[in-house]
Parts: structure tokens; sequence; C-alpha cells
């Protein structure tokens, strides 16, 4: 089969792999959809040891069960499923906590085992949940991205978001933004430097947009809060500045939400943390419930996220990803088509 392969660091090809055959417990999935994900992106760029080649990479897919394994019970041949990127062991101590994100043993599509730009894929039957009938292919593979998003607004229920700040808005802080708006009932602000990107944001529901390479961001969030600042600040950029931003741009009492992963090790003041007594959250993935509220959210129309996207077929999976990684204008999100 032709997948699209990253043989090395700084090189994509289409490249021919084998077929892989299902194990006990698992499926062989035809892929009918498969976003490209910015860690994808960021990790080819910046030759992360993380997503070392070779390797297929792709952890954002939805397909239709081809071939079961043994002891398989659960789905049958030609079943619509979305899967999530984590494999998780199941019988951790966090996995029984249903922590199954953070399982100590973890796996994740396209970095520790082959992933899913490409026909075919091994996915452990317990990662899949059905995919809906209404929703089109490019839509329920970015189930992962928005439970992503999901997982945000639940990890931080327990704190005030009458007003919340979204730092980037590329795929995930748009979908962080729709999921505090919907789930949150937050008053979002949106920060970024391109202003397509903003008015996407806009369009989807964003209070305020912030183009941050002609305003100062900090000083934009605290002239639209008296002052305060946001209740929650999501950084969906991760790098060192926006992770200082997102902690100089929350009130007293608030909290910067980190999901972001452009850079690793930053600088900060730590008092600007204690003596206001901000929380700095992490976040990473999202539990299997999580993706099903995704898709039950995206079936009810209550999220967009097909209008800012573009899909490729897989054979245009070299051309799609290099574009991903020098947008232009609303090259905000591609989808391949395999």
């Amino acid at each position: 089969m032709q997948t699209l392969y990253y043989p090395s660091y700084e090189h994509l090809v289409m490249a021919d792999q084998p077929v892989p055959d299902p194990l006990p417990g698992e499926v062989v999935l035809r892929v009918a959809a498969c976003g490209i994900c910015g860690s994808e992106l960021e990790g080819f760029k910046n030759r992360s040891p993380r997503r070392p080649p070779p390797l297929v990479m792709g952890h954002e897919f939805c397909g239709v069960v081809d071939r079961l394994g043994k002891d398989v019970v659960r789905f049958v041949p030609g079943q619509r499923v979305v899967s999530n990127s984590v494999v998780s062991c199941g019988e951790c101590l966090r996995c029984r906590r249903g922590r199954t994100h953070l399982c100590g043993t973890r796996q994740i599509f396209g970095m520790h085992r082959p992933g899913a730009f490409a026909p075919y894929v091994r996915v452990p039957a317990r990662c899949l949940i059905p995919w809906p009938d209404a929703l089109p292919a490019e839509a329920a593979c970015l189930a992962e991205p928005l439970g992503n998003g999901v997982h945000v607004a639940n990890l931080t229920r327990h704190l005030p978001a009458e007003t919340a700040l979204v730092i980037g808005a590329g795929p995930i802080g748009l979908m962080c933004q729709q999921a505090l708006q919907v789930l949150r009932k937050a008053r979002v602000v949106v920060a970024d430097l391109i202003p397509e990107r903003l008015a996407v944001a806009r369009s989807l529901g964003a209070e305020h947009v912030i183009h941050a390479a002609e305003e100062d961001l900090v000083a934009a969030v605290l002239g639209l809060t008296d002052g305060d600042g946001a209740d929650l600040a999501v950084d969906a950029v991760g790098a060192a500045v926006t992770k200082r931003q997102s902690l100089a741009a929350v009130r007293p009492g608030g909290a910067a939400v980190w999901i972001g992963l452009h850079e690793d090790a930053m600088s900060l003041c730590s008092y600007d943390v204690t003596l206001p007594e901000k929380r700095v959250l992490g976040t990473y993935a999202a539990t299997l419930d999580e993706l099903q509220h995704a898709l039950t959210l995206m079936e009810a129309g209550t999220v967009d996220v097909r209008h800012w996207v573009q899909t490729f077929p897989l054979d245009q999976g070299v051309e799609a990803f290099h574009r991903m990684l020098a947008p232009q204008g609303r090259d905000i999100k591609a989808v391949l088509l395999p």
C-alpha cells in the first residue's frame, strides 16, 4: 500500500509499505480520513526525538473495519468507526482511575506505532467508537482534536470561565474556543498573528479577536476586562513567549492552560504565579468518552469543524504536509483522504 512515509529527518515521501494484519484484540481499518496535526508538523520541523523516523504518522482518523483479529466481538467488517489517538493498557492505576490518556505505557499512533497516513492501519478494538452516519469522513476524523478541546473544558470545569482567552487560532485553538463556548458558556477572546485565522475565529463565535502582530496581547486582554484579566487563558501555541503571555493575561486567581507543544524549555518569574495565586494546568489528549462527546457535538451541528478545513487525496500528502508547514492565509487544517 502507498503511504505518506517519514523515512528520515526532514524527508517525506510516498512509499510502499506492507498492508498490516490484525493481532488478537485488534482490527485493521480501511482509513477514510486522517487529519494532519500541528504536533506532527512541529515534530517534523524541529526533528523531535519524540517522533523519530522511520515511521508512518497520522493519529486523527476514522475508517471502516476491514478485518478482525482474534477475540474481537464488538465490531464487524464494514462498520464505520473513529479511533482515539492514544492506546492505553487499560490495567494500570491511571487507567483504572479513568485517566486512560495518562496511561504509564501509552502509545500514540504515528509515534510509537504505525499511523493512519495510509490506506490501512492496525488498531486495538478498545480504541474505537462508532462513527455517526450523518458525519462525513473529514469531520469524523477530527473527533480527536475536538476531544482535546472537550478535555480542556472538562479539566477546568471547577474554575470560573466567564471570560476565556485562547492564544493561537490554529486547529487546536479553534477547537478549544468552540468547546469553551459550548460547554463552559464562556465569552472567548482569540489572539493570533494571522488575520485570516482571526476571521475564522470570529466566524466561529469569538467575542473579540486580537491581532498579536500589531497589538500588545496582554494589554489588549486587560483592556477588555477592566484591568483584571481573563478567568482562563489557553495557550494553543506552546512557545515560551505565549506561555508567559497566558500567565500575564489571567486575573489573580485565574488559570493558564498549556496545550501547545511548540517549545519545551522556558523561564518565568515564579512570584508572578505565587503572589496572585494563579494556576498552571497542563493538558494532553482526551479520553474515549471525550471523543464520543466531540462526535455528539459535531453531529448536532453545535461546533463547526468543516468550513475552515481543506481536504487532499493521500497521494498529495507530501504537498499538503509542506503546505501546512508554511501556511498562507486560511491554510489552517489539512485532512488526507486515502
